[in-house]
């Protein structure tokens, strides 16, 4: 037999609660280097990871460049 998770309601919104509170982490990170916040948000919510790095990795755009 398979085992059921059952999970309810109230559990699946928190879990989108701090799914996305913690999509705004790259979120903010990209934004104080100067790219686009609303970008790197839908980015960590679907690749968090992925998005995290890249926002770390990243250069800061300068006013000259």
């Amino acid at each position: 037999m398979v085992p059921v998770l059952a999970v309810s309601t109230f559990g699946w919104l928190i879990l989108a609660v701090v799914w996305i509170a913690l999509a705004f982490w790259p979120a903010r990170v990209a934004d104080r280097k100067g790219h686009s916040f609303f970008g790197y948000f839908i980015f960590s919510i679907f690749f968090f990871p992925a998005a995290l790095i890249v926002a770390y990795m990243v250069r800061p755009r300068t006013a000259g460049a």
